[in-house]
């Protein structure tokens, strides 16, 4: 039986000392032999093997430590990180055994999004940064807590929102700051990615070497399914948010930043579960308006829009090669039937994923994370330009060294907004109406069924696995 969180925290507390002591974390503490910093890498069947490699290229870092719930996924990853010639990390099933290593200086979180934020608080308490995995809360009231955890015990927190690190996008952001566009009064957010069925899976076993409470976490059981297990996960309200939440947020991310604005004052969603009669629990076509009040007496409007199935492209994006991942599990552990072989890619590679803006001089557009193109005038005539990669990686690593967190691209304080906006577009899709937001107190206005789902009050937390008023 896995040790109860509350019981391991206080393993983090110095006898006597009390949680006072441990907002007294010091910062300036002294990494590894010749400014190593030794890592831990938590989750790693999907996004987590990319942490791995991308991590272990910046000059510098130690993938000191793995950890994943499946110790077949353990073992798997382990060949692979020998094949790369790397040192052998110590591998953990248990987060909360890793988090009492003092050897660790940071940890990274790619687990499934329920796990996100918790990971993230415990990492701070125990004196660790960490780089944690979009969306960096399962619900507004996880990150909030993540925020204020940053805060107090001055770590730095990243989310990963990797556009925020491409010099191309930094570079478009600028643009527009400095009136390239005029007056840029609407951003649209474009997640149109193929997404088939999965099917419906009935209750069995747990596979062997899987720990599945561990899995579980916060999360209530519902009986074992591959498709809550997976990558499927993230079609459940109990463990994921939707493609919104999931490719989604990226594009949220950039528009919100391109737009110049925090959190929204009015949000609209409508969308579906469409074409298909499976287990999924999340709408796979939805459309959002977020409406914000600037201080001027202005209004900025973000649209945002989900698609799952076959789509046009706009403004050349989704038309250059793509450099994401595969939308959801290999294809041949999904059954697709030979129909949908023929008329979209098995693969489930993306189809027009970006961002445009529009200002009252041109429009601007967004491939992805790494390039952007302008038109301008009446007659569109292409402007500036750019396609630059970015590294997000080692903008997190250059900051735990320096311990600037205005440095960091992505500071778990924008992570918060951003997601935010992914919570309550969901939250209005689910109650079907408009919601009106207070930006100081965060909270919907006059609409406290609203705010509950906005803390996940209805599905809870399971004991020992809670987010804490006080972090």
């Amino acid at each position: 039986m896995p040790m109860e969180p509350e019981a391991n925290r206080r393993n983090f507390l110095k006898a006597g000392a009390g949680a006072a002591a441990l907002s007294l974390v010091d910062p300036e503490r002294v990494l590894g032999a010749n400014n190593r910093v030794r890592l831990a890498v938590c989750g790693l069947r999907g996004r987590g093997m990319d942490h791995i490699k991308r991590f272990s290229r910046v000059p510098g870092v130690e993938i000191a430590a793995v950890c994943d719930i499946d110790e077949n996924v353990i073992s798997m990853r382990m060949g692979e990180i020998e094949k790369l010639g790397l040192a052998r990390p110590k591998t953990y099933v248990d987060v909360r055994k890793l988090l009492d290593d003092k050897s660790i200086d940071a940890i990274s979180v790619a687990t499934p999004n329920h796990w996100h934020s918790l990971m993230g608080i415990w990492a701070c308490q125990a004196g660790k940064d960490a780089y944690v995995e979009k969306p960096c809360s399962h619900n507004w009231w996880e990150g909030k807590q993540l925020v204020a955890a940053s805060s107090r015990y001055n770590r730095m927190v990243q989310m990963g929102s990797q556009a925020r690190s491409s010099p191309a996008l930094q570079e478009a952001v600028e643009h527009m700051r400095k009136g390239l566009l005029g007056e840029v009064y609407m951003a649209r957010g474009l997640c149109y990615k193929w997404r088939d069925t999965i099917g419906r899976q009935p209750r069995q076993a747990v596979p062997e070497g899987v720990h599945y409470d561990l899995w579980l976490g916060p999360a209530p059981g519902r009986g074992f399914t591959m498709n809550r297990f997976h990558y499927n996960w993230h079609w459940f309200w109990d463990t994921g948010n939707g493609d919104i939440g999931n490719q989604g947020i990226h594009e949220m991310d950039i528009a919100r930043w391109g737009l110049g604005v925090k959190f929204p004052n009015r949000i609209s969603a409508m969308g579906a579960h469409v074409m298909f009669d499976d287990d999924q629990e999340t709408p796979n076509v939805l459309n959002c308006c977020f409406e914000f009040h600037i201080p001027d007496g202005k209004r900025r409007l973000l649209e945002f829009e989900v698609r799952h199935w076959m789509t046009n492209h706009e403004a050349e994006i989704g038309m250059e090669a793509s450099t994401l991942p595969p939308a959801g599990l290999a294809p041949a552990a999904a059954k697709v039937d030979q129909h949908r072989r023929a008329v979209g890619p098995a693969s489930g590679k993306p189809g027009t994923i970006g961002n445009l803006f529009y200002g009252s001089e041109g429009y601007l557009a967004i491939h992805e994370y790494n390039s952007y193109k302008t038109w301008l005038g009446e007659r569109g005539e292409p402007g500036p330009s750019r396609n630059a990669p970015e590294d997000h990686f080692a903008n997190f690593i250059d900051c735990v060294r320096s311990r600037k967190k205005e440095k960091l691209n992505a500071p778990v304080e924008e992570g918060h907004i951003s997601c935010t906006l992914i919570h309550l577009a969901n939250v209005s899709y689910r109650l079907g109406r408009t919601l009106n937001f207070d930006p100081a107190t965060e909270q919907v206005i006059g609409d406290q069924e609203a705010n509950r789902l906005l803390r996940d009050e209805d599905r809870g937390y399971r004991p020992g696995f809670t987010i804490p008023e006080s972090v």
